[in-house]
């Protein structure tokens, strides 16, 4: 039988029909494992076929330094994609597009590691400034509600220094009977006015005025609060039932609420047109809370007052004043 019959399975070589075109005359190499030649080059019909480049039969991938790599392994990141820039000149293009990655530079520093030294240094200081004053300040508030102690005999004054008004510990409401009355200061003052007259206000309700102040602020201020109420707490705790003051510091409350409630009269125009206030007079209204309806307690609902002397005004209590 022909070995080119059609009916035949035996594998063609590319000088048979169909295969490639026979080499050209003259001399050949000679064949790997025949000595002396006459065997066919690589892919003609000697059982063996051809091997494309990179081909998946293979197993392998031809690299540019002409070593192979393992098929599948992908190849070195190349800077730019392929088509971005187009081969260079003289290039292969049948392989695999590599290239060597040069971006080593480091990532950028974040949050205070990215400041300069000096900036470091100072945010450092700042850090510790405010951890010294944050336990300064909870040793004194500290040493505020603790009882009587050596530090707090021999350094109370600093302490209070530094506690009021602003950080004043108020423990009432968790006191075995927290208060149940409402207190209201009031004042009046005797005015002289523009023809010569002298004449008397009426009570004006400081308290008052700052609850209706609170009531329309969602965000009332410490003064509004706490000023009055502070000033008449600091002035009950410094006298007597007489009015008399116990000890060096009832002097200074005296002064403090005269100025409040003077300034307090001028903010509502109390002297009227050409008028001089010369001396007011401040009491207290305290009225008792009264009960819950369930409750069979039953307390008085009638006020009572603390009326304290006449207190002439000077130059001193009037806003822009100094003694």
């Amino acid at each position: 039988m022909d070995a080119y019959d059609t009916g035949s399975h035996a594998r063609h070589g590319l000088d048979g029909p169909g295969g490639a075109p026979e080499p050209a005359d003259g001399p050949q190499p000679a064949g790997r494992g025949e000595p002396g030649g006459g065997s066919e080059p690589a892919g003609s019909g000697g059982g063996t076929e051809p091997v494309a480049r990179g081909g998946a039969d293979s197993g392998s991938e031809p690299t540019r330094d002409g070593a192979e790599r393992p098929a599948g392994l992908p190849g070195p990141r190349s800077e730019a994609s392929p088509g971005e820039h187009g081969p260079a000149a003289g290039e292969d293009t049948d392989g695999p597009l590599t290239g060597v990655v040069t971006d080593t530079s480091p990532e950028p520093r974040g949050g205070v590691a990215a400041l300069s030294f000096r900036y470091r240094i100072a945010a450092a200081v700042a850090v510790a400034v405010v951890a010294v004053t944050v336990f300064v300040h909870i040793g004194m508030v500290f040493l505020h509600v603790a009882p009587s102690n050596t530090l707090t005999k021999e350094h109370g004054k600093a302490i209070d220094d530094w506690i009021y008004p602003e950080f004043e510990q108020n423990w009432k409401l968790f006191a075995p009977n927290p208060l149940q009355q409402n207190i209201a200061v009031q004042v009046r003052a005797e005015v002289k006015t523009a023809d010569g007259g002298v004449r008397t206000t009426g009570w004006y309700d400081l308290s008052a005025e700052d609850g209706r102040a609170i009531d329309a602020n969602p965000v009332p201020s410490h003064t509004q609060q706490n000023e009055l109420r502070r000033a008449w707490d600091f002035f009950v705790a410094t006298h007597d039932a007489s009015n008399r003051a116990t000890g060096t510091r009832g002097t200074l409350a005296e002064t403090y609420m005269r100025r409040i409630v003077v300034l307090r009269l001028a903010r509502d125009a109390a002297a009227g047109k050409g008028g001089t206030i010369t001396q007011v007079q401040v009491r207290s209204s305290t009225t008792n809370v009264p009960p819950p309806p369930w409750s069979t307690e039953r307390v008085s609902n009638q006020p009572m007052y603390r009326m304290l002397p006449w207190w002439p005004v000077t130059a001193a209590d009037t806003a822009g004043g100094a003694e």
